[in-house]
């Protein structure tokens, strides 16, 4: 008999700005505590992914972007891909005035455009990897 796997549902937002920052909030809690993260969480019962997206932003940051203008990027699936489980996570990019003022709500520690040349080195997850895709032509 085959086992069941429970399946949780995130959505993450990379929040870039036209001089080439992007949002990262600092994580409150684990996993990855203390690290920096692309602003994003639970997609909650009957809300669809890109609602959540732009709910989590603004619940973590201040920033509010409206749903039309949320692009999706991707979908990141690997079944590894967080420690506590089984977590697919759709990712959307919005493009967010210079400028914009963002303030850590919620979960989140801290609240900080980075420029996309120098940031962190770790970021948790695999956000490193959707920052790459958001950023790269024609991904």
């Amino acid at each position: 008999m085959t086992e069941t796997e429970t399946i949780q549902y995130t959505a993450d937002v990379v929040a870039l700005t036209p001089s080439g920052h992007v949002l990262l909030i600092e994580r409150g809690w684990l996993p990855f505590e203390g690290a920096w993260a692309l602003p994003g969480g639970h997609v909650d019962s009957g809300e669809a992914p890109f609602v959540a997206a732009a709910r989590e932003l603004a619940e973590e940051t201040g920033v509010y972007v409206p749903v039309g203008n949320l692009h999706q990027i991707g979908i990141w699936d690997e079944p590894d891909r967080d420690p506590r489980g089984r977590y697919v996570t759709f990712a959307y990019m919005a493009i967010v005035p210079d400028g914009t003022q963002a303030i850590a709500g919620d979960d989140a520690r801290a609240a900080r455009w980075w420029p996309l040349s120098d940031l962190p080195e770790q970021l948790a997850f695999d956000h490193a990897q959707i920052i790459s895709t958001a950023i790269t032509p024609n991904s």
